[in-house]
């Protein structure tokens, strides 16, 4: 069963690259993500260790980076506000 699974994955994988190989835009796009992914990592990371904000600390994992790429800061506001309610 797990050997089916790594086979969709590697094939999924390698159509992923085709696709962005054959499309010119891609490259753009792509560079452009994976700006927004360090500076979201490195938001994260100024956030949690400059002392701005004391008695959160946001982990940084794939979700939270995710979340803040794809909201900016008002992504680390539903982040803090999530935890502060919940925890």
């Amino acid at each position: 069963m797990k050997m089916m699974w790594l086979i969709v994955l590697s094939a999924s994988a390698l159509l992923l690259v085709a696709v962005v190989l054959r499309q010119k835009l891609s490259w753009h796009w792509v560079s452009r993500f994976l700006l927004h992914l360090v500076v979201a990592a490195v938001a994260l990371y100024l956030l949690n260790y400059s002392g701005i904000v004391s008695g959160f600390k946001i982990p940084i994992n794939p979700t939270t980076i995710g979340t803040v790429v794809l909201l900016g800061l008002p992504g680390i506001m539903l982040i803090a506000g999530l935890q502060w309610t919940l925890f």
